[in-house]
């Protein structure tokens, strides 16, 4: 499969072979989900919490006696009856990442790849050379490739410059060859890559 190379002023500059190792086939999806899920899972916190019948803060009186009153027995103030009272099985602080192998995380990125590929979606640029960091300058790159709704903009290793004239744009997400998840691939609109960022991803993937 072939691609073509544009400068970040849109003009053509000849075509490049991706040397990325596809997915041809139906295989992957599950692997696709798997990783998916597993990165879903990953950005929860965790952190909900409630407080049982021993946490809570309170004396351990016991409310009224055990006979004579007409009402319930009651042991305690903590009950989970009572307003202010413990939780029963309430949640408690816990991780909720899941496993994935990195096989299954290597066919998810290549199937997530091969998809976007036929599908029209990776654009590839010699290289991200701006000559400042003012967004006005990255804007204008994204309008000379015709970059619309949201892109994840791939780099070998970002200057300041594309750093900078990047971060301020809610729509595009900047990454690198080597961080580059089946997430980022799936979730944004178009993938502009470097001609560099993409060498070094085929060799990542072509090592697996």
């Amino acid at each position: 499969m072939k691609l073509t190379i544009k400068d970040i002023k849109g003009n053509n500059q000849g075509e490049v072979e991706v040397n990325l190792p596809l997915v041809e086939t139906g295989k992957g999806l599950q692997a696709v989900h798997d990783v998916i899920a597993a990165y879903n899972s990953a950005q929860r916190n965790g952190t909900a919490c409630t407080k049982t019948m021993g946490e809570v803060a309170g004396t351990g009186r016991k409310p009224w006696r055990q006979k004579g009153t007409g009402r319930a027995r009651a042991g305690s103030f903590a009950s989970p009856l009572w307003r202010g009272g413990g939780v029963v099985f309430g949640p408690k602080p816990r991780d909720f990442r899941k496993k994935v192998s990195k096989t299954t995380k290597q066919l998810a990125l290549r199937k997530a790849l091969t998809e976007r590929l036929k599908a029209g979606d990776i654009l590839l640029v010699d290289e991200i050379k701006l000559e400042s960091h003012k967004t006005k300058e990255f804007l204008g790159m994204l309008s000379a490739l015709q970059l619309e709704g949201t892109a994840l903009v791939v780099a070998t290793v970002p200057d300041q410059n594309l750093t900078l004239a990047s971060r301020n744009i809610q729509q595009v997400e900047l990454t690198t060859s080597d961080a580059l998840n089946t997430y980022q691939v799936l979730r944004h609109d178009k993938l502009l890559f470097t001609r560099s960022a993409l060498e070094k991803l085929e060799q990542r993937l072509n090592q697996a």
